[in-house]
């Protein structure tokens, strides 16, 4: 097997804005398995504050490189255990190597990778759109500008209702919240109070990750649904959201992949709680993971490619909300060759 990867820089459309900060670019580490005359492709994103860059998964890749290629490759949960010792601090990197695992399954078994999965006739969900913070008429301009079924609303500012309040007037979308754990336990609670009415369906990560005494207390009040994202981003975290949140939301760069993903949608249905898989703005490889998961899971957040003004690959096609793969085998996408390759 041959592994190599290359490091791109994508811009977004717009500046995208959350509670953390702003960025222009999103930093992504792309690899290929060459494995038997099959290539399967993988991504992670890098996200700043959880301190995993670029810079680190390619020292990381050099470092490993020789027992990164001589795994014996059969096939991808046998290849992620052994990622998983080989780099146990660097989730990131083990995910982008599971992903290329997966699609080069697929690619030898000439299945889409849904279809490994699930059952071909499974309902998918829609996919929200997300809206990062700007200023009230910039918020409400991309709206006009994208008409869209669900839109994921980035909050944790000082005047959040009146955003929400003024972003209801333009649509009658569906509205998901997003507050990357900016807010108090009683600050949220009288915030969610005011979002129900305002056709809000859930929220998502209102408290800091270790605030598990606020997020009970917000369990036992909320009127509407609360998702776990920081506070879930492992297989282990799984267990300890219940009875402090409602669902969660798996970030397959976070968990280190698709196969800690597929057990951790598992486990969540066992324990009662509803399963997102939410994007870190991956281009169209990383999408058409999670797109191929839609048919395990009650939502999704795939909106990457729609929010990049730049993309590394072709394969994924988007309606009204809706996100279909293609018929390929594997993630089912093309590499589109507009950057050099380091091999």
């Amino acid at each position: 097997m041959k592994a190599a990867y290359t490091i791109q820089h994508l811009k977004f459309r717009y500046p995208f804005t959350i509670s953390r900060g702003t960025k222009t670019h999103q930093p992504t580490f792309i690899v290929t398995l060459e494995h038997l005359g099959y290539v399967g492709y993988g991504e992670a994103p890098a996200i700043t504050y959880y301190n995993i860059p670029v810079e680190k998964m390619a020292a990381d890749f050099e470092s490993k490189k020789m027992f990164i290629e001589k795994f014996a490759f059969t096939e991808p949960e046998r290849y992620w255990h052994y990622l998983h010792h080989l780099l146990p601090a660097n989730p990131f990197l083990v995910c982008a190597l599971d992903m290329a695992g997966w699609d080069l399954y697929g690619k030898m078994k000439n299945k889409k990778l849904s279809d490994i999965w699930a059952a071909a006739d499974a309902e998918r969900p829609l996919t929200d759109y997300t809206i990062g913070i700007d200023t009230i008429d910039k918020m409400a301009e991309k709206l006009e500008l994208k008409p869209w079924p669900i839109y994921k609303i980035k909050l944790g500012t000082d005047n959040d209702i009146a955003i929400i309040e003024a972003l209801r007037k333009h649509t009658n979308a569906v509205f998901r919240i997003d507050a990357n754990a900016a807010w108090t336990a009683q600050e949220a609670l009288e915030k969610i109070m005011a979002l129900k009415s305002l056709g809000v369906e859930f929220i998502e990560q209102p408290l800091a990750k270790e605030d598990w005494e606020g997020m009970k207390y917000l369990y036992e009040h909320s009127p509407l649904p609360l998702f776990a994202d920081e506070s879930c981003v492992f297989e282990k975290d799984v267990e300890k959201c219940v009875g402090y949140f409602h669902g969660i939301n798996i970030k397959l760069t976070k968990c280190s992949g698709v196969t800690p993903a597929l057990r951790m949608i598992k486990t969540a249905k066992e324990l009662g709680l509803k399963v997102m898989v939410g994007s870190m703005n991956e281009s169209t490889i990383g999408s058409a993971a999670i797109a191929h998961l839609m048919p395990l899971i009650d939502y999704v957040d795939v909106d990457g490619p729609l929010l990049l003004e730049e993309d590394v690959a072709t394969g994924l096609m988007y309606g009204y909300g809706t996100v279909s793969t293609s018929n390929e085998p594997g993630l089912g996408m093309t590499y589109t060759g507009l950057y050099n390759w380091p091999l």
